[in-house]
């Protein structure tokens, strides 16, 4: 029993030691200048053990991807982040403004917004977001448009989420994203009042 504990505690560091070296060079370099071989470098670890662990470098880069949305989304949903004193529209829109920084900070932007979709393809890339993000803009579209039926609010989830990606993509490719995303807060939150508004008036009429 000692040994096999030992031994996956072996395999959880290789694995570790693999993606944190592959996230470092994909951030420096990009995916396309980086090979298997680069990876087990900085790891330091064989290629062999590289491949034990993952069947190609897009699988790493795919668990990089995931990895660090994962962990975008836990830095948006801690407790300090929710004030239920604040609007659920000013409360989504800040979100938003939170995630567009995130996605365009130097650590994840040329992982997440520039290499993302081209190697993953947009429906898997897609795919992930959707499973750490869609159900956060899910859930605060349902507070800010109550009543509004199912089939609607997920229709503004959708459209949300395109936003929020397009918006994440536009920043990544200034010269300075931050600013960029400040540009984007107004309007953000205008188009979920929109929203709103257009609940609240149909559930008058029905």
């Amino acid at each position: 029993m000692a040994t096999m504990v030992k031994q996956a505690e072996r395999s959880a560091a290789t694995t570790g030691a693999i993606l944190l070296a592959a996230k470092t060079l994909f951030r420096k370099h990009g995916y396309e200048a980086i090979t298997i071989d680069h990876i087990a470098d900085e790891a330091g670890c064989k290629k062999g053990a590289v491949y034990h662990h993952f069947e190609s470098k897009q699988a790493i880069f795919e668990r990089v991807v995931d990895d660090l949305q994962a962990a975008i989304a836990a830095e948006l949903m801690r407790p300090d982040k929710r004030v239920s004193s604040v609007p659920p529209a000013r409360q989504m829109a800040q979100s938003f403004q939170a995630y567009v920084k995130s996605s365009n900070h130097p650590d994840n932007r040329q992982i997440l917004l520039i290499d993302g979709p081209m190697v993953l393809g947009w429906k898997r890339w897609r795919e992930i977001d959707d499973r750490h993000f869609a159900g956060m803009v899910r859930t605060g579209l349902s507070r800010l448009m109550k009543d509004a039926p199912s089939a609607t609010i997920e229709a503004a989830t959708r459209l949300t989420l395109g936003a929020i990606m397009e918006a994440s993509i536009a920043c990544a490719l200034t010269p300075r994203p931050a600013e960029a995303a400040s540009r984007y807060l107004g309007p953000f939150e205008l188009m979920l009042s929109g929203f709103a508004s257009q609940a609240k008036a149909g559930a008058k009429s029905g």
